[in-house]
């Protein structure tokens, strides 16, 4: 036996569902909007939440050690970045993807075995619901699902909002916009811009609402439409943000070829995904979230920037460049 191998990473990973099911409870609790009140001991927490007192103390402790919340003087409070990001009041809170998680894509991931052995989805198209058309059908898990694009996508869309050089354009859509975070950081930073987000049509309402939390009512605008079936905006720039790796390939060529129709000379494609790196070796994330594409659509998949700057020379883009954005996620820009 070799004496320097250890199970230990092995334990680790095949128990990593303890840790992330822990995290989405207190989450679905809503435990760290509560702790941004002000910080409560063991007996008082768990009160507020509803909680009995078996396991509760192994719960909140379990949070401290995982850098969740901190613990001084026997009260419980949230770290920075809890106190930031899972706090449902603030703007910052990414809560929505988790939200998701735990209500749906937890127990759909308990079927990966199977969809590996038949290639099928494994959530509501599997007793022969059509996927997005139960959630746009029920307005509650629609905005369940629009907060949670929201969530994975606010870092995304700030780091957008930077990188690109918007100044030299005066008009943006966000094709398939959910609840409009890109837009939204966009605006905020670039006013002098025409910016729209495009999606069906149920979901104006809570783009609407979005917007004009954030003060931007009349500023940003909402486009209805269907990707597949309508043409994209006319405008400078178009942003596919979590769009593409929900399709196939001939559907994702499909809506490259469509966005290049849609814009003038000079103009801009972005496309946003937790791509792969090209070694296939390093992104976990875009790997995992492949395999989540695999649970969710008939036919989705994630991608390496390689394939995607491929794709948009086939559509006829002139050149394409790629950069890094929040996390395990990419950029390519495709300039027709």
């Amino acid at each position: 036996m070799n004496e320097h191998a250890s199970a230990e990473k092995i334990l680790q990973l095949g128990t990593a569902f303890w840790a992330s099911k822990t995290l989405l409870s207190a989450v679905e609790l809503k435990l760290f909007t509560q702790l941004a009140n002000e910080p409560l001991d063991h007996g008082a927490l768990a009160a507020k939440l509803g909680l009995g007192s078996r396991g509760t103390l192994d719960f909140f402790d379990a949070l401290v050690a995982l850098g969740m919340l901190e613990i001084h003087d026997g009260k419980y409070s949230n770290t920075p970045e809890a106190a930031l990001f899972l706090d449902a009041s603030k703007e910052t809170y990414i809560g929505g993807i988790l939200e998701m998680a735990n209500d749906r894509l937890y127990p759909f991931w308990g079927h990966l075995t199977e969809a590996l052995k038949t290639g099928q989805p494994q959530n509501e198209a599997k007793s022969g619901k059509n996927t997005f058309a139960t959630l746009y059908a029920d307005p509650a898990r629609l905005k369940q699902f629009l907060q949670a694009m929201t969530g994975v996508s606010l870092g995304n869309a700030m780091a957008l909002a930077q990188k690109f050089p918007w100044s030299n354009y005066q008009s943006f859509a966000d094709i398939g916009c959910a609840q409009g975070a890109v837009p939204v950081a966009v605006a905020k930073l670039h006013p002098h811009l025409s910016t729209a987000g495009f999606d069906l049509p149920p979901v104006r309402p809570i783009f609407e609402e979005y917007v004009q939390t954030h003060g931007l009512t009349g500023q940003v605008r909402f486009i209805a439409g269907d990707f597949f079936n309508d043409p994209l905006p006319h405008v400078d720039v178009i942003v596919m943000g979590h769009i593409l790796h929900d399709w196939d390939l001939d559907q994702k060529r499909m809506l490259l070829n469509k966005a290049y129709a849609s814009l003038p000379k000079g103009g801009a494609l972005i496309v946003y995904d937790a791509m792969i790196d090209n070694e296939r070796k390093k992104n976990v994330f875009g790997l995992l979230m492949s395999l989540n594409m695999l649970i969710e659509t008939m036919g989705g998949f994630d991608y390496t920037i390689a394939a995607c700057e491929g794709w948009m020379r086939d559509a006829g883009f002139a050149s394409t460049q790629h950069e890094t954005l929040a996390g395990p996620h990419s950029m390519v820009v495709g300039i027709k």
